[in-house]
C-alpha cells in the first residue's frame, strides 16, 4: 500500500484551512495538468479531448474533461469542500477580563468541546477594492493566532459529567491582552497605580484588529476591505500515527479526504466513452441551499452549458443525462472502537477496510440495488475492497449530497464513503489505505 497518497492527502488538507483555499488547491491541480479555466458569463466553445473547470464564489468548482471520440453520457462525481467550523462575525472584537475575544457563530454541526484549548487561526476570503472594482483575495494568517479557552474545574466541578456550551458565550476565541504593551515588563508593575494613571493619561496603545492582522496577512491595506468570508480553523496538521502509521489524523478529513481522491483521480484518468465530470461543493455542512451548493443549478448549469458549447441540442442533451451515473461521495462512520453499538448490527464498516456504500431507506442516500452493484464492480475491476452501511434504525442519520444533486440532474446515483472516526470533530480519524482505494476505483469509474 502507497502511504504516499496518504502523505499527499494531510498536504492538501494543510493547503485548505476554508472552503475557499481547497477550491484554489484544487484548481492549482487543474492548470498543472493543463486545463483551462472557463467563465460563466462568457461564451464557450469547447473541444474534443480538453478538460475545463468553472468555479462559483471561489468555494465551488467543476471540472470536465471530454472524450477524443464519440461518447454516450457522463461520469460525474460530487463530493464538497466546506467542513464544520465557526464563522467570524462582522465587527468581531469584543473586550472582556482586559483582553480581546472574537465574536463567532457556528458553521454546521461540529463537536464543539473538541475546539477548546488547541491552537485556532483564521483564514477565508477577503473583499478588496481595487482601481476596477472588487475582488476576492485569499487570506490565511498563517501562525498560531487565538484559543478558545476552558473553565477551569474548579470552577465547574460538573464539567465531566457532561457540559452544554453556549455558543454566544462560551466559545469565543482569545485573541489579545489589551494591556500588552502599556507596561515595561522589566519594572515592576503596580496595578493599582496603573489604573489611575490610565484615567490621567491617554491611550497610547493600538488595540489589535482581526482585519489589520488579516490585512497584513493577504498583503493589502485595511482601508481597502469591504467586506470578508474568515472562518477559524484548527492549527492541528494531519499525519499518521499508530502503531504502523495506520490511521490518519488530520482536521477537515470530512470531506476533504473525498476531495482530494477525487481531484487526483481525475487528473490521472482519460475518458473513453463518456464525459467525465467532478464537481466539489460548497456549504453542505450548513444544508447545500447556496448558489454554489449542491442545491442550485451549478451542476445543471454546467452540464447544460457543455451541451450547448459541444453544439449539441436539448433532445441530445436530455439522452446523454439518461445514460449517465453520479457518485456522491461524502466520508462515512467507521464501527467506533469504544461503542460499537452504535452501529447497525449487520453494516460494520472498519478504517482501512475499503470504500463503503451507504445505503439510507428515506434516500437521505440514494443507492439502490443498481447503483451499489455498479459501484461493486467498479470496486471489484480496481481490486479494491468495499463495505456497507446503514444507519441503526433507532439512531437519526445525516445527509450529503446525492438526494440534493439528482433533484436537479435526474441519473442514477450511488452514495459512498470513506470510513472515518469522530466525524465533525476538530480533528478526525481515518484509515491510512483508504484514500488510494478511492483513488484507484474513480480512476476505474473515469476510465470507462
Amino acid at each position: 500500500m502507497n502511504q504516499n497518497i496518504a502523505t499527499e492527502l494531510t498536504q492538501f488538507i494543510k493547503e485548505s484551512p476554508s472552503a475557499f483555499h481547497a477550491v484554489a488547491t484544487m484548481k492549482k491541480e487543474f492548470l498543472n495538468h493543463g486545463f483551462t479555466q472557463l467563465q460563466e458569463n462568457e461564451r464557450w466553445n469547447l473541444n474534443a479531448g480538453s478538460s475545463y473547470f468553472v468555479t462559483r464564489n471561489d468555494s465551488s468548482i467543476i471540472t470536465f474533461t471530454i472524450p477524443e471520440n464519440s461518447f454516450d453520457g457522463m461520469r460525474i462525481m460530487a463530493s464538497h469542500s466546506d467542513s464544520p467550523s465557526f464563522k467570524i462575525k462582522e465587527n468581531p472584537e469584543m473586550e472582556a477580563a482586559h483582553c480581546i475575544k472574537l465574536n463567532v457563530e457556528k458553521y454546521g454541526g461540529m463537536i464543539l468541546s473538541t475546539w477548546l484549548d488547541r491552537p485556532l487561526s483564521v483564514a477565508g476570503r477577503l473583499a478588496v477594492k481595487n482601481g476596477n472594482g472588487i475582488e476576492g483575495r485569499l487570506v490565511n494568517i498563517d501562525r498560531d493566532l487565538c484559543v478558545i479557552p476552558n473553565v477551569a474545574i474548579h470552577m465547574n466541578r460538573e464539567m465531566n459529567k457532561g457540559v452544554e456550551y453556549n455558543p454566544q458565550v462560551d466559545l469565543l476565541p482569545l485573541l489579545a491582552d489589551v494591556s500588552f504593551d502599556e507596561y515595561d515588563t522589566h519594572t515592576t508593575y503596580d496595578a493599582q497605580t496603573a489604573s489611575e494613571n490610565a484615567e490621567e493619561q491617554p491611550e497610547t496603545v493600538e488595540k489589535p484588529t482581526l482585519a489589520a492582522l488579516a490585512a497584513e496577512a493577504a498583503g493589502v491595506d485595511a482601508e481597502t476591505i469591504l467586506g470578508e468570508d474568515l472562518f477559524l480553523y484548527t492549527r492541528q496538521e494531519g499525519k499518521m500515527i499508530g502503531a504502523k502509521g495506520e490511521f490518519v489524523l488530520s482536521p477537515r478529513l470530512d470531506d476533504l479526504q473525498s476531495a482530494f481522491a477525487l481531484t487526483k483521480a481525475f487528473t490521472e484518468s482519460t475518458p473513453a466513452e463518456y464525459i467525465n465530470v467532478c464537481a466539489v461543493f460548497d456549504n453542505e455542512e450548513v444544508g447545500s441551499g447556496t448558489r454554489q451548493g449542491a442545491d442550485s443549478t451549478f451542476l445543471e448549469d454546467i452540464l447544460q452549458r457543455i451541451a450547448e458549447g459541444l453544439q449539441a441540442d436539448h433532445s441530445s442533451y436530455l439522452r446523454w443525462v439518461a445514460d449517465s451515473f453520479l457518485i456522491s461521495a461524502d466520508n462515512a462512520h467507521a464501527v467506533h472502537p469504544n461503542h460499537p453499538e452504535k452501529a447497525d448490527p449487520a453494516n460494520r464498516p472498519y478504517l482501512n477496510g475499503g470504500i463503503v456504500i451507504k445505503y439510507h431507506g428515506s434516500q437521505k442516500y440514494t443507492t439502490d440495488g443498481i447503483s451499489a452493484a455498479k459501484m461493486k464492480d467498479y470496486c471489484e475491476r480496481a481490486k479494491v475492497p468495499y463495505q456497507t452501511y446503514a444507519n441503526r434504525s433507532d439512531i437519526a442519520g445525516g445527509s450529503t449530497l446525492g438526494n440534493i444533486s439528482t433533484a436537479h440532474v435526474s441519473v442514477s446515483s450511488v452514495d459512498i464513503g470513506l470510513p472515518q472516526l469522530a466525524m465533525h470533530s476538530a480533528v478526525e480519524t481515518a484509515g491510512m489505505k483508504d484514500t488510494e482505494y478511492a483513488v484507484r476505483a474513480l480512476k476505474e469509474f473515469w476510465g470507462e
